[in-house]
């Protein structure tokens, strides 16, 4: 008994030095907004004993976050991960809808790949009820970005500030960010200059500006359809990068009351009497005997044919060979002639055979 005591007191002090866990991370998430939570490599860096502490030496050591709701192998329908390399940091990022409120566990596993050490961390989302009203949403898409660059919350500030001039208001928020990949969006080369692209949706209870409005005009539309020059584009971007595609963006007015479905006609619950069923009549009767004879007949007579000429062909070049072995015999002298190949060797065998005797 001492024996099991002792090796489970050395399992546990094991696992406590393999798996480092510090205290649970508590934050707010409102329904309707944009919920963007960064894992910083250098903030995990420090947990783990490296020689910095004895040696006084720094490594930058590649880390992997592995993300899942707590006693769950996945995360929340509302809520996604996206890491693009070890050196770079983890997003937890997405938009609760009012029917996700509620407590969310996240396990947040941290994996160093130098040394394969392993951190755990907690983090707490409490999804609470929408914080501000915003019937007024709409989407943009920039060409030119991916996932990771634009979930940093310097990023976002940027794109806010080119679409708060567009919009002519400052009261916006984000409401959603999403990949164009998930979207359909083709895969990019692993080239420099290829984007998967990125569509941004932002709030505001302020109404859309008249620039904007112009989004809605048949003009437009016949515009973005015909590939041309776009007259209307008023857009602006501090940064090119942050640039939007203007017929790529849609505009959403929820401040309209949407007209509720018409009801189910209700009927009677009978059918309506259709008559006797009448089944059809049997196809007219078929005569197989000329596909038979052009499926298999008509191939099986040229095999035959094909096989008869090959084995003529055959015959007709040994008789040739034959013929000309017989001409290089005649023409030199017997005994430093070259010996045939075929059917006259047992007759020279033969004919010296009985010169011996």
């Amino acid at each position: 008994m001492a024996d099991k005591g002792n090796w489970a007191l050395a399992i546990t002090v094991f696992t406590a030095g393999f798996l480092l866990v510090r205290a649970d991370i508590i934050t707010e998430a409102p329904v309707g907004q944009l919920f963007v939570y960064e894992l910083h490599r250098e903030v995990f860096q420090r947990e783990f004993e490296p020689f910095h502490k004895v040696f006084g030496q720094v490594y930058n050591d590649p880390m992997v976050f592995k993300c899942n709701k707590e006693r769950f192998p996945d995360l929340p329908r509302w809520l996604r991960f996206t890491q693009r390399d070890a050196y770079d940091n983890g997003f937890l990022y997405g938009t609760p809808l009012p029917r996700d409120q509620g407590r969310n566990i996240i396990e947040i596993f941290v994996i160093n790949k130098r040394n394969y050490e392993t951190f755990k961390e907690r983090l707490v989302i409490n999804v609470g009820p929408a914080v501000k009203q915003m019937p007024y949403q709409a989407e943009f898409f920039i060409e030119l970005r991916e996932i990771e660059k634009v979930l940093p919350a310097a990023v976002q500030a940027e794109i806010k500030l080119d679409i708060q001039n567009l919009w002519r208001t400052s009261r916006l928020e984000f409401v959603n960010i999403t990949s164009a990949l998930d979207r359909g969006g083709r895969v990019p080369l692993p080239l420099p200059g290829y984007f998967e692209g990125v569509y941004v949706k932002l709030g505001s209870d302020q109404p859309f500006s008249p620039c904007m409005l112009r989004l809605e005009t048949a003009e437009h539309q016949r515009e973005c359809a015909s590939g041309g020059k776009i007259s209307g584009d008023c857009s602006r971007c501090t940064n090119p990068i942050n640039c939007i595609t203007w017929c790529k963006s849609t505009l959403f007015d929820l401040s309209k009351p949407v007209p509720p479905a018409p009801l189910p006609t209700v009927g009677s619950g009978v059918l309506a009497w259709g008559g006797e069923f009448s089944p059809p009549e049997s196809p007219p009767d078929r005569d197989f005997f000329p596909d038979y004879i052009v499926t298999v007949i008509v191939p099986l007579a040229l095999i035959h044919v094909s096989d008869k000429t090959t084995f003529n062909l055959y015959h007709h070049h040994t008789i040739q060979g034959d013929a000309s072995e017989l001409r290089r015999m005649a023409g030199g002298d017997r005994r430093t002639a070259d010996r045939p190949r075929q059917c006259l060797q047992p007759l020279l065998m033969a004919e010296q055979a009985m010169a011996e005797s």
